[in-house]
């Protein structure tokens, strides 16, 4: 979905995200399969064969499994964001409580350790990285575990040799670990160009364009691996790569350097950009590119989120027009069209069993006294995919879990149900990050209530890059 991983952003100097959820996509067993019809229960699996607990992994009993739950503490970047979570905690739990009272995972019972760390830099990540695994001893970790550097995830996956399903992946953070031992449910971005690419081929959007490349430090490895070989496998024509350096609060030299590139694709005929990083997508590096340039052609394959989020924010100031206008992104499906699925019914059926309420949906605006949004149906969705996804993965797994018959399992697990986002996706050797429902779509600012993604082709199974 559009909504996956939002990062509110921590102004652009600490460039932290915060969650926000869905976006990957499902599929059943086969790619002509509609998902399965919501249900209250995951699917179940019973095995007769006897358990060796010497092939029982760390964390992992005949009649237990525990698990490590990483959730953002909200209260230390609240002043930096618009939504908020609350209660993340007991809404895993419902989860969690879904899968024990349906027979757990092969008679196994959840039993999850719950840590919250601060997403400003990498302490937090490590710090919950030690705690998991040399003092909880869990067999995985699933949640929010961000750290941009990659350190964190590492430390975990590589350093631990413990499993983590988590969101806010590159393809470069999880090289750094065992092929298998790092799952994203939605997809990474060094994914998406080559799907991007695909897409705006077919639609012939580039056709006679010059493409330049605007990005940013953290970006920068993603675009030499992967936004570079797209454009030449469709041989696009280049303009020059402008790589901005910013760093703190004052964006002032990283403005008089896109300055220069501008002037610089003026004579190069420059006539479309490739954007790629979240503070280059600022507004007030958009709005100088869309002014130096008129007429420029815009791409991304930034978060669709955070995306939007700069283009409301236009949209709220009054600006016309709204420099995002017809900024084009790959992302699945629409907020409306996740709402109506059956993988949301899925989510929403488990939430209202367990707590008696009706879950808020991907369209939804819950205001809080302070001005901030609660992000309810964020944790809802985030809790939903990945403890399902856990579950259906563990299970199939069968009775002995341990990290090489995991790796084994998610190695050749083939088409998987991601119950937080569209009817395809799949898990196999060197496809780790799950999302395989793709369409080309374009920010629009006319739609309610301040501007929104809208389809450009229909939602399509898009495996490779």
């Amino acid at each position: 979905m559009n909504r996956r991983h939002l990062f509110a952003f921590v102004s652009l100097s600490v460039a932290v995200a915060v969650v926000a959820a869905c976006s990957s996509s499902s599929k059943s067993s086969s790619s002509s399969q509609k998902p399965a019809a919501a249900t209250a229960a995951p699917a179940t699996s019973t095995s007769a064969a006897p358990i060796n607990p010497a092939n029982l992994g760390t964390g992992v009993t005949p009649t237990t499994i525990k698990i490590g739950v990483s959730l953002v503490d909200f209260t230390c970047i609240q002043q930096f964001v618009t939504q908020i979570r609350q209660n993340q905690q007991q809404i895993y739990q419902d989860f969690i409580n879904n899968v024990n009272q349906h027979g757990g995972v092969d008679g196994k019972q959840l039993v999850p350790v719950y840590h919250t760390f601060c997403p400003i830099g990498s302490t937090g990540a490590l710090t919950e990285c030690t705690q998991f695994t040399e003092d909880d001893h869990v067999f995985a970790v699933i949640g929010t575990f961000v750290d941009f550097s990659g350190d964190a995830q590492t430390c975990l996956a590589k350093d631990h040799n413990t499993p983590l399903m988590t969101f806010q992946l590159s393809q470069a953070i999880m090289n750094q670990s065992p092929p298998g031992m790092i799952i994203e449910p939605g997809f990474v971005p060094e994914r998406v160009d080559g799907v991007l690419m695909s897409l705006l081929d077919k639609q012939g959007t580039l056709t006679g364009k010059k493409v330049a490349i605007l990005g940013e430090q953290d970006t920068q490895n993603s675009i030499n691996a992967a936004l570079v070989p797209a454009l030449q496998k469709y041989n696009v024509q280049t303009g020059s790569t402008a790589i901005l350096n910013i760093t703190g609060t004052d964006t002032s030299a990283a403005q008089e350097q896109l300055d220069s590139f501008i002037e610089k694709w003026k004579t190069e005929h420059v006539n479309a950009v490739f954007v790629s990083g979240t503070q280059v997508l600022a507004n007030q590096f958009i709005d100088k590119v869309v002014a130096g340039l008129p007429g420029v052609t815009l791409v991304t394959d930034t978060d669709a989120t955070v995306t939007m989020t700069y283009g409301k924010q236009e949209t709220k100031a009054g600006k016309k027009p709204n420099s995002y206008e017809g900024m084009l992104t790959a992302a699945g499906p629409t907020a409306k069209e996740y709402d109506q699925s059956d993988n949301w019914k899925y989510c929403a059926n488990i939430y209202q069993q367990q707590t008696g309420m009706v879950a808020p949906n991907a369209e939804a605006v819950i205001p809080l006294p302070n001005g901030k949004t609660l992000d309810t149906y964020g944790t809802i969705n985030d809790s939903c995919e990945l403890v399902t996804m856990f579950h259906d993965i563990a299970a199939k797994v069968g009775p002995e879990l341990n990290v090489t018959n995991w790796l084994s399992t998610v190695n050749n697990y083939g088409t998987i149900t991601d119950r937080g986002g569209g009817q395809y996706a799949s898990l196999h050797t060197g496809h780790y990050d799950v999302q395989d429902s793709f369409r080309l779509e374009e920010f629009d600012s006319s739609l309610p209530p301040e501007g929104d993604w809208n389809p450009v082709t229909p939602v399509k199974d898009i495996t490779g890059s």
